[in-house]
């Protein structure tokens, strides 16, 4: 994103009160993934996410209850606070690689491990609740 922005200075994007809602979504991103790793913490379940058959427990509390993926959803919010700092429309379209790319090959082989492990009860919490927001 900073390479985009840096190289394609004329696709600038500012208007008043950017750098402040920029901050701001990005701090809203760093608590929504950190009240993730919290709740997945108090549960006892792992949160790495390349072993998602390690997952001890189905976690559906906190903001669980809202979005199946918190930490991706504040990870995004994160690039998009970013991509406005930067101020520059092509950088943010790499939001879309993000979130084209985590959607595909992170949640997807997550979510068929956690159906493969909770069966039913992740179909009805899948049923519930929505994948981002």
């Amino acid at each position: 994103m900073w390479l985009t922005a840096a190289a394609l200075p004329t696709f600038a994007l500012d208007f008043p009160a950017r750098p402040i809602i920029a901050l701001a979504l990005a701090f809203a991103g760093v608590l929504i993934s950190v009240s993730g790793v919290i709740v997945f913490r108090l549960a006892g379940t792992t949160v790495n996410p390349t072993k998602p058959r390690s997952t001890s427990s189905l976690v559906r509390n906190g903001p669980y209850r809202v979005t199946r993926n918190p930490m991706y959803l504040g990870f995004a919010l994160m690039l998009i606070g970013w991509g406005l700092f930067l101020s520059n429309v092509l950088a943010l379209c790499f939001l879309a690689v993000f979130g084209i790319y985590i959607d595909r090959f992170q949640i997807a082989p997550e979510e068929a491990a956690l159906t493969a492990r909770f069966g039913r009860e992740f179909i009805a919490y899948k049923a519930r609740v929505r994948r981002w927001l």
